[in-house]
């Protein structure tokens, strides 16, 4: 994604799974952490759950320490970015990711989508099955890399595999598609502030939307199973799931969501 790219020189090669290039990272090399300063990292909803559980927070504990909200360009949607802070012994007024420290990642196992990407882009935002065409990758190539100096030779798919960010991008589909989706829409179709907001909760507060489930009045409206009920109501990403799942029918009136009989819809 081009939040990535921080004025990097960005190799217009077209990348697939099956490219291969040379690359690692390790504190061996003289730019060890330099990637993580001066950077716009888009948060998705697996980063968050993953954070701020990592870090023994609530959602809106973590959101408020940690990240700054966005409007994400052409689909009015919020999204979240991790809110970086001054480095203090630098000379310039670069700024540094929260979590970093001199030997590495304090979060490394629950690092973000983007940084577990890194050096490489995603062009083709869909990570869906049954997305149209092969995923398109490029490279962040940064001049102060050299990593890519390394021996370390890897096919895009092995790389993805290796950094956990198949995984993240299997549980993530459907919020990016949601996203995709939405920037196809025509400029005059705008949504309204209740659907932002509950997009905002599903994607980001899966506490709070735990609460919104069980505790409002949503399920005296929706027709739920109850085994669906049973499997999120202690399991944050079957919650997400579920959370999307109601995102794509309230956004596009697509899916098996029912609202009962003698309810409106609105």
């Amino acid at each position: 994604m081009s939040d990535t790219q921080r004025m990097a020189n960005v190799d217009p090669v077209r990348l697939g799974p099956n490219s291969q290039f040379k690359f690692k990272c390790h504190p061996g090399v003289e730019c060890f952490t330099e990637c993580c300063r001066d950077i716009n990292i888009i948060l998705t909803p697996y980063d968050i759950i993953q954070l701020k559980n990592n870090l023994q927070l609530t959602s809106e504990e973590f959101l408020a320490i940690y990240t700054e909200p966005q409007m994400l360009e052409k689909t009015g949607l919020p999204v979240i970015t991790l809110k970086f802070i001054e480095d203090e012994q630098s000379e310039s007024e670069s700024k540094l990711c929260p979590f970093v420290r001199e030997n590495g990642c304090l979060v490394y196992d629950n690092r973000p989508t983007t940084c577990r990407y890194y050096p490489l882009g995603v062009a083709s935002l869909s990570h869906k099955e049954d997305a149209d065409g092969e995923e398109f990758y490029f490279f962040v190539h940064e001049p102060h890399c050299l990593g890519f100096k390394e021996e370390k030779l890897w096919t895009v798919k092995e790389f993805r595999k290796d950094q956990g960010v198949d995984i993240h991008d299997q549980i993530n589909a459907e919020w990016t598609d949601l996203l995709v989706r939405k920037r196809s829409f025509p400029p005059n179709m705008q949504l309204t502030e209740k659907t932002k907001n509950m997009f905002f909760l599903v994607s980001y507060n899966i506490d709070k939307f735990r609460e919104f489930v069980f505790e409002s009045s949503f399920l005296d409206r929706y027709e739920v199973e109850e085994s669906a009920l049973d499997k999120i109501k202690d399991n944050e990403i079957e919650l997400l799931k579920f959370g999307l799942t109601w995102l794509k029918w309230l956004l596009f009136k697509e899916g098996d969501f029912k609202l009962k009989p003698g309810v409106t819809d609105k």
